[in-house]
């Protein structure tokens, strides 16, 4: 009990923290937070970057000047002291001026110079503490040698120069000077640039923040426009279109947009235009059947000859009503997933054979030519009873709105990747506005002419459910009274 007690506790006091986490790392999905750190980042960070770049730049040439002058100066003075014979008969010549040089160049510097002779022994030092002494240190040895040295030490802020003494006439090194000097100005004026740089940081960086927030809303209120209209969209809002300028993407997402609510609203009212379609389709053969039956029984007496043309007449409609519900339930099962198919490897120039064969007798009883044209064999992979249903509509269609002795064609072609049938025909044609809607259940093209061969507005909607089911398209083009012609293009492997 007591651990259940604690357990509950815990989760008390670690389960708001936890949330309160989860909370923030999800504001960071945010758009508009995102290129506001992004913003900030690359405005701040390069910054940053090159105002250090610049300082220590800055820094280490400004050492650099100080010692190509500390050597332009000691050179100056190395020739001083070959030329005042500073290294010999100290005792009877007056090196005043040499000494004199060498201390205003130290005072200048504000450093320190030290004259040592081949014997290391220190003949000068402009801070008198060392004359008279011996020195030993690994850099005048190596001076000696006639290599020179620097040493920069930036903690305690000075430069130190050993500096070989060369006779230009004998080419012997006469002796060495150790310069140091301090840097101290140097670091000083560092210091203060740095400090002059913090503080401009510091303000651009503000303003950096700043314009970063004032952008971030501007890049990302057209998608907060973009969203609050997909929102009044699922409320059924369809027929609202998207109009916001700016940013070319944007423009893009609300083009297709509107042409998503475009499609939709397209669909939406086929879906009511079908649901009336369906009911009115389904009521007008049992509305006939009722009137018919209606008659029979207000005639008490009527003759067999009228009992059997009246059944004759209801048979019709039942049939009509059974032929609507079949190409419905085919509807049904052609929008069904596309893993329902049966493929298999289907001759195509024999399955159009065999349709044209089923059609000729319907063709013959008004003298319509059908024409098949075959250019070469294809073997396509295929659902064949679903593409036969497909192909005998278009061919069926052909016939019953064609014109007496007029003709239907029927060709085959196929490329490395397609096969296509083609449809032709003589008939009445399609208005060129209403090609679009063709394609639609229930829908006619003259819907008194339909009724009379006995479609169902279906045979089209069927075709091409049937054609996208197999990665396919079909296309339409016809002119008014001059015949359609339908193709029908469809890959010759199928593609799960």
């Amino acid at each position: 009990m007591g651990r259940w007690i604690l357990f509950s506790k815990l989760e008390a006091e670690v389960f708001p923290i936890f949330q309160l986490v989860k909370n923030r790392l999800h504001s960071f999905k945010s758009m508009r937070i995102q290129a506001g750190i992004v913003l900030v980042l690359v405005g701040i960070i390069p910054l940053i970057i090159f105002s250090q770049v610049i300082l220590t730049t800055y820094q280490n040439e400004a050492i650099e000047v100080r010692i190509g002058e500390l050597k332009e100066k000691g050179s100056m003075i190395s020739n001083l002291l070959i030329s005042s014979n500073y290294f010999a008969n100290r005792e009877d010549s007056d090196f005043s001026e040499a000494n004199k040089e060498i201390a205003q160049v130290a005072d200048a510097y504000r450093g320190r110079i030290v004259i040592v002779d081949r014997n290391l022994q220190i003949l000068k030092d402009t801070y008198g503490l060392e004359e008279g002494k011996t020195i030993i240190s690994e850099q005048v040895i190596n001076c000696y040698n006639g290599s020179s040295s620097q040493y920069i030490d930036h903690e305690n802020e000075y430069v130190e120069l050993v500096m070989p003494i060369i006779n230009a006439t004998t080419k012997e090194n006469s002796g060495i000077m150790i310069m140091s000097f301090s840097t101290k100005g140097i670091y000083q004026v560092y210091d203060s640039m740095q400090h002059k740089t913090l503080i401009l940081i510091i303000v651009i960086s503000i303003l950096v923040v700043l314009a970063s927030i004032v952008y971030a809303n501007i890049l990302t209120k057209p998608f907060s426009r973009v969203s609050s209209i997909i929102d009044h969209a699922t409320e059924g809002y369809l027929d609202e279109k998207v109009s916001i300028k700016g940013y070319t993407e944007v423009e893009k997402i609300s083009d297709s947009f509107n042409h998503l609510l475009t499609r939709l609203q397209t669909l939406e009212n086929s879906r009511q235009e079908f649901v009336s379609n369906v009911s009115h389709e389904l009521k007008t053969p049992i509305t006939s059947i009722k009137v018919l039956a209606e008659s029979l029984l207000a005639q008490e007496d009527a003759p067999a000859e009228l009992y059997r043309e009246f059944m004759e007449d209801i048979t019709e409609e039942i049939e009509r009503e059974n032929k609507i519900i079949n190409d419905l339930l085919s509807l049904v099962k052609l929008d069904k997933k596309s893993g329902e198919l049966n493929i298999s490897s289907v001759n195509i120039n024999e399955l159009l054979e065999q349709i044209l064969k089923r059609l000729r007798p319907i063709a013959a009883k008004r003298n319509i030519e059908l024409v098949f044209e075959s250019f070469r064999p294809v073997e396509a992979e295929v659902d064949e009873v679903k593409l036969s249903l497909a192909i005998n509509n278009l061919i069926e269609n052909a016939i019953k709105y064609n014109y007496d002795d007029g003709w239907v064609r029927v060709s085959l072609n196929a490329d490395h990747k397609f096969f296509y049938v083609k449809v032709a025909d003589s008939g009445v044609g399609i208005p060129e506005e209403l090609q679009e809607s063709i394609f639609e259940r229930f829908y006619r093209v003259d819907k008194a002419r339909s009724r009379e061969t006995g479609g169902t507005g279906l045979g089209l909607s069927i075709t091409r459910s049937a054609v996208l089911m197999h990665r396919g398209a079909i296309k339409v083009y016809s002119k008014e009274k001059e015949g359609a012609t339908f193709t029908i293009r469809i890959p010759l492997n199928y593609i799960a």
